[in-house]
C-alpha cells in the first residue's frame, strides 16, 4: 500500500494475529493492542492512521476507544468490528464517528475492503497533523 499505519484492537490474540497476517500482507504497517487502553497509549506515542477495533472488550470497549480518539485525534480513521451487526450497534458507532464497521465473522477480502475504503477516505481528507503524537 504505502506507509500507513494500522492499529488493531482486540481483545483476541487469535483474531489479532489472522488482522496482522492479512493487513501486513496487504502491505500496511501494523500495530497490535489488546486493550482500549493500550490503543490510546501507541496513538499517544506513535503515528496511527486508522484503527481497527472490536466493540466489546473489557475495561474500555470499542466505543470509548473510538469516542477518546477522535475528540483526540478527530482525523484518525476507526472501523468498528462487531459480532452484534444489529442496526443499533452500527448506528451507535457512527454516530460516534466511527469511518466503517464490519460485522464479525468476516473473510479476509472483506477486512481489506473495509480498510482500504476507509484508508483512501482518509487520504482523499485534509492533511494530518504531525506524528509522532504527543
Amino acid at each position: 500500500m504505502d506507509d500507513a499505519v494500522i492499529l488493531v484492537v482486540d481483545d483476541e490474540e487469535m483474531l489479532r494475529k489472522l488482522l496482522f497476517k492479512i493487513l501486513d500482507k496487504e502491505g500496511y504497517n501494523v500495530l497490535l493492542a489488546s486493550s482500549g487502553r493500550e490503543a490510546l497509549d501507541i496513538i499517544s506515542r506513535e503515528r496511527v492512521d486508522l484503527i481497527v477495533t472490536d466493540v466489546k472488550m473489557p475495561e474500555m470497549d470499542g466505543f470509548e476507544l473510538l469516542k477518546k480518539a477522535k475528540e483526540k485525534y478527530p482525523r484518525i480513521g476507526v472501523i468498528v468490528m462487531t459480532a452484534f451487526g444489529d442496526a443499533y450497534t452500527v448506528r451507535d458507532a457512527l454516530l460516534l464517528g466511527a469511518d466503517e464497521y464490519i460485522t464479525k465473522p468476516f473473510k479476509s477480502f472483506e477486512i481489506v475492503m473495509v480498510v482500504e475504503r476507509a484508508h483512501w477516505r482518509i487520504q482523499s481528507s485534509s492533511p494530518k497533523e504531525e506524528s509522532p503524537r504527543a
